[in-house]
């Protein structure tokens, strides 16, 4: 059964050539044209310096019995610049092929990675709740992505290999029909190993792909800035370090032992090749004792028969690395073939822009994949054009689901999201988006320019400086960045040198960057959390002319900042269990007034 399975591996792992050889053409055609063309003479140069060896052996014998003039030692000399000038071939195509894989390595790898970020961007946001995507996505960035590249390596050298294989086969079967079968038989010992391990590799790279990420997480915490602050403060720059040595450790463990194992399998494997070696050249020594052949024939048959070995290994090897390669190639076209569930409807209909009637959440119910919690349970919530409303509530109620099924990043389990009446999910992604401006809970901040971390909302409008200024001022982004060495054409954060920002101004510059979106949506999840009591004061007398003429949403645990409403609703459990205005809701004594009266209470403690 398991020699069943690995010749079923074997199988389906040649079936992955072609699509290979299809993805190294689409990458570097011409390159690979003049890689091809390379090889095939390289593969033939070797089989002529054995010939001329030959010749030159016996020319030089019939020299040493002859006289010694310059016309008899014309045809030794001839043949030697021939040999040098073979060996000067080589080296020369050598420097090129050099040359020629670089580029198309770069090429290849350039266009894999083009294709992993392509596919990445594009799957749902469901796949990041899947360690096993981790595991995927490591195997194709970090396992795969040069494997292309190398298997087209492997298999020009197998080519190549093959056509100097094949011109040392005619010259050992012209000593005996025997020799090639003889030089087959002693590197199958060697074709068993490779196989073998390639597969043990695999196998064990692919169980431990979670170990290779723990350590380059481990690895992350300790070298990048997002913690670097904690791990001082805590002492935990030790701990870490012996978390990463200790999975090192263990991984480099196992892969000594596998190698240590497959070095032992290849000398047993080279010491029957050796064998089989050695009885050829006792034959062929018994011959040219019996005057059967020439010494020339005896040194051909040698560099042939010694040659073929090595390249019979080097031949293996090439399938064996071929063999391997495409293991890790199944990891890639694996990952690339992953589709998202959340995708356009055959037939979209137009996004309605601007609303006329509303957002409405009907009776939706929502869990995240691979978790049993229920989020969102028959959850309605209707919100009018043009109106803003406040969602409040405890963490981990169901607020900030909300924003990634109004953007569709996932789908409701049940129920159903529409805009003026259409269902999301008859309208196109692109089309749905453009028209929603979101500050999440946790923004971005790019290390790009101040404009740009501003303009990144809306780069297919090609916003002006005017409308980047706007939307600074908009969200009282325009006082920080005033503040920098040079305004608006300020590098942003310290990996490229620029200049850095405290939590609350980048979270000012990430509601520049909502408020730049000319969407007829507005979402804002904690949008002054950040804010110290000045800054929100400010943002907040102005946030009702800001949002004029959209429908906006408000996600804070901040009152102050739902006070602004036109409507507050209280989530709790997955729905709805309190709505009014601020007032009504006070007068009710219910969830909201509590929390309110608490808040109020903390707020007057601090000041006391």
């Amino acid at each position: 059964m398991k020699q069943a399975v690995r010749f079923e591996s074997i199988k389906e792992q040649w079936e992955l050539l072609p699509r290979t050889f299809s993805l190294v053409w689409k990458a570097a055609h011409y390159w690979t044209i003049a890689w091809a063309v390379l090889l095939v003479v390289q593969g033939l140069l070797p089989v002529t310096s054995v010939y001329l060896t030959r010749a030159l052996v016996n020319s030089l014998i019939a020299l040493g019995n002859s006289d010694k003039t310059w016309e008899n030692l014309r045809p030794a000399i001839g043949l030697v610049f021939l040999m040098v000038m073979i060996i000067f071939l080589q080296e020369l195509l050598g420097g090129m092929n050099s040359w020629v894989r670089m580029a198309q390595s770069e090429l290849i790898q350039d266009h894999l990675s083009g294709l992993i970020h392509e596919q990445a961007t594009s799957l749902d946001l469901a796949f990041y709740d899947s360690p096993d995507y981790y595991d995927r996505l490591h195997r194709a960035r970090v396992d795969a992505l040069t494997r292309p590249a190398a298997l087209l390596e492997n298999v020009g050298a197998l080519v190549q290999n093959s056509l100097t294989l094949a011109a040392m086969a005619v010259i050992l079967f012209s000593f005996g029909p025997w020799l090639p079968l003889l030089l087959v038989l002693g590197t199958l010992p060697a074709l068993w190993v490779l196989a073998r391990y390639a597969l043990d590799y695999h196998r064990w790279r692919k169980e431990r792909t979670t170990l290779f990420r723990r350590a380059s997480y481990f690895d992350w915490m300790l070298t990048l800035r997002t913690a670097a602050s904690e791990l001082r403060l805590f002492e935990l720059g030790n701990y870490f370090r012996g978390l990463f040595q200790e999975t090192r450790k263990q991984l480099r463990t196992e892969l000594l032992e596998l190698t240590r194992s497959q070095a032992f399998a290849e000398l047993a494997a080279s010491l029957i090749g050796l064998g089989v070696m050695s009885l050829g050249l006792i034959w062929m020594i018994w011959r040219t004792w019996q005057g059967l052949i020439s010494l020339g024939d005896l040194a051909m048959y040698y560099q042939a028969f010694n040659q073929g070995q090595n390249l019979m290994r080097s031949l293996l090897q090439n399938a064996g690395q071929i063999y391997r390669n495409s293991l890790f190639l199944q990891d890639l076209f694996e990952f690339l073939a992953l589709t998202p569930q959340v995708v356009d409807p055959p037939d979209p209909v137009p996004v309605p822009a601007p609303l006329r009637q509303g957002l409405r959440f009907e009776n939706v119910s929502f869990r995240y994949p691979e978790s049993e919690r229920v989020v969102l349970q028959n959850f309605d919530l209707n919100v009018a054009a043009g109106q803003i409303v406040a969602l409040v509530g405890e963490n981990g109620a169901g607020k900030s689901t909300l924003i990634k099924l109004l953007c569709r990043f996932y789908d409701p389990t049940e129920g159903h999201i529409c805009l003026d009446g259409v269902d999301l999910r008859r309208v196109s992604l692109a089309g749905l988006r453009r028209q929603i401006g979101i500050l999440f809970q946790e923004p971005t901040n790019y290390h790009a320019t101040a404009a740009e971390n501003i303009a990144y909302s809306d780069l297919a409008s090609s916003p002006g400086m005017d409308r980047i200024e706007t939307a600074a001022a908009a969200a009282g982004a325009d006082g920080p960045i005033s503040r920098l060495p040079l305004g608006y054409s300020t590098l942003m954060g310290k990996w490229f040198g620029g200049s850095e920002l405290s939590v609350g101004e980048w979270q000012r510059v990430a509601l520049a960057r909502a408020f730049l979106r000319q969407a007829s949506i507005l979402v804002l999840d904690e949008p002054t959390s950040a804010m110290d009591t000045w800054a929100e004061a400010d943002w907040l007398a102005r946030f009702r002319t800001l949002a004029a003429g959209r429908t906006a949403i408000l996600i804070t645990h901040r009152f102050t900042t739902a006070m602004q409403a036109d409507v507050i609703h209280v989530v709790a459990d997955g729905h709805i269990v309190e709505s009014g205005t601020h007032a009504a809701l006070m007068a009710s004594g219910g969830r909201y007034a509590q929390a309110w009266t608490a808040q109020v209470r903390e707020g007057e403690n601090w000041r006391v």
